[in-house]
């Protein structure tokens, strides 16, 4: 047996329920933890992400005792470099799905092959690996119905029984590392990162809000919904940990809860499907669509960037995300409607916003949740749907109060007056916007571009 492993984390910040752990103990007696910061995902990643993945580093190395090697580099270069060093046969990591990961990876395993070492993937960030889940022909779903019926007749391993100790860890002293970085000052208030802290709040929500999460979740006045997703982003607890713990329970909630952890699944499926989808449309009729261009429209974008639209519920949503770097996933698509449907500018635009400022950024759920939003994605018949900000507010918002913590303009305004300020006796509050645009006349310019949405369609069929 080679004297040494190395353990690669990537989007697997944690110790509980590691399978490479046990990959690696069963092909060397001891192990080097080793996550490299590589300045292809660094550069598109916004202050808020990189300051929580470095918190997530500093909370993981203190569970392994210190022992965890950073370095900084192409993994192509540094991660043979790495396993030389330590004379490991093998490099264990859990698969990645996306599109840059599977090609670092290739270039990886290319790189250490030719040193005569491996790279060995066991287990991924999904409870289904992306590919898995297929119909009875073979093809992939690009529908997320059935594809969530097969994904839970096809079932989940069980948590993987480890903990730091699973693996006899190499003290790095001695091999060339970098600290840790402090990361920028962020002006958002993020969450608490690490493994304790994620099942900390795994646990909050299994015994208090998850009862009323079917019917609580698509309302931003309260704290109706789990805020795991930083914690999924990163690792630091596993879907299947999640499933486990659900397995147990009965209730509408619990089916709710254990179908968005589907849709992530199935967005993970659809962009290992489709790389491309990533930076275009899904449905590539969607190509036809007439779009804002121009000043004007950098102009708009900008007014929805800041929360100055003068629609109350997308301002809020809008703030919300710059404070917290996170928003909460009905207002999501109601500002994703006001982007695409109201000011006909492209999805990538507002997805691309997004992934520099949510601390749970993560690119297959963020582009197709906006492409679920715009129209151009799986769903069979969205475009449609054009959401109304303004029933929209009164539905899930109808004090008030989500619009009122975030627009400090609108706080004197009680109740569902607030979102509608311009009709208030005295008028639109001094400091807030008029509406930028008339939502009904935008939705018909909306429809209207559908048209050519279906000429193109109809040419290519």
């Amino acid at each position: 047996m080679p004297d040494a492993a190395v353990v690669w984390f990537r989007r697997d910040l944690r110790v509980a329920d590691q399978p490479t752990f046990l990959a690696a103990a069963d092909a060397a007696p001891a192990s080097l933890a080793l996550f490299v910061l590589d300045p292809a995902l660094l550069g598109p990643s916004g202050a808020a992400r990189l300051s929580y993945l470095y918190a997530s580093l500093r909370a993981l190395d203190d569970a392994l005792g210190g022992r965890l090697l950073v370095v900084r580099g192409d993994p192509a270069e540094v991660v043979p470099r790495v396993a030389a060093d330590v004379d490991a046969a093998t490099v264990h990591v859990a698969a990645d799905f996306g599109p840059y990961g599977r090609k670092r990876d290739g270039a990886v395993a290319a790189a250490l092959e030719s040193g005569d070492r491996e790279l060995v993937a066991t287990g991924s960030p999904y409870a289904v690996a992306p590919g898995r889940v297929r119909k009875p022909d073979g093809e992939p779903y690009r529908v997320f119905t059935p594809f969530r019926s097969a994904w839970a007749r096809h079932g989940w391993r069980g948590p993987a029984e480890t903990d730091a100790a699973t693996v006899d860890w190499i003290d790095p002293d001695g091999l060339d590392r970098v600290a840790i970085p402090a990361g920028d000052a962020v002006p958002a208030d993020l969450p608490e990162a690490g493994e304790t802290a994620a099942l900390r709040c795994w646990r909050e929500f299994l015994d208090g809000v998850l009862d009323d999460y079917a019917g609580d979740r698509d309302r931003p006045d309260k704290p109706g919904t789990s805020r795991m997703s930083p914690y999924l982003k990163y690792g630091q607890i596993h879907p299947r940990t999640m499933l486990a713990d659900l397995s147990g329970r009965r209730s509408q909630a619990v089916d709710t809860y254990r179908t968005e952890l589907a849709w992530r699944e199935f967005y993970a499926d659809i962009l290992y499907q489709r790389p491309d989808s990533a930076r275009g449309n899904y449905d590539r009729a969607f190509d036809a669509l007439p779009l804002a261009s121009g000043a004007a429209a950098r102009t708009s974008f900008a007014a929805w960037c800041e929360g100055r639209t003068g629609f109350p519920i997308v301002d809020a949503g809008m703030r919300q995300l710059r404070e917290q770097a996170w928003m909460h996933n009905r207002v999501r698509m109601i500002v994703a409607s006001f982007l695409v449907k109201d000011l006909h500018l492209p999805w990538w635009w507002g997805a691309r916003h997004f992934m520099q400022l949510l601390v749970d950024g993560d690119l297959a759920s963020n582009q197709h949740g906006w492409q679920w939003t715009a129209g151009s994605g799986t769903d069979a018949s969205p475009y449609f749907r054009v959401f109304n900000p303004i029933t929209q507010a009164e539905r899930f918002d109808p004090d008030g109060a989500y619009v009122r913590r975030f627009v400090p303009e609108l706080r004197g305004v009680e109740g569902r007056a607030v979102h509608q300020p311009w009709k208030l006796p005295g008028g639109v509050p001094e400091g807030y916007p008029e509406p930028m645009v008339d939502h009904a006349a935008e939705r018909r310019v909306a429809l209207e571009g559908y048209e050519q949405v279906k000429a193109a369609r109809s040419a290519s069929a």
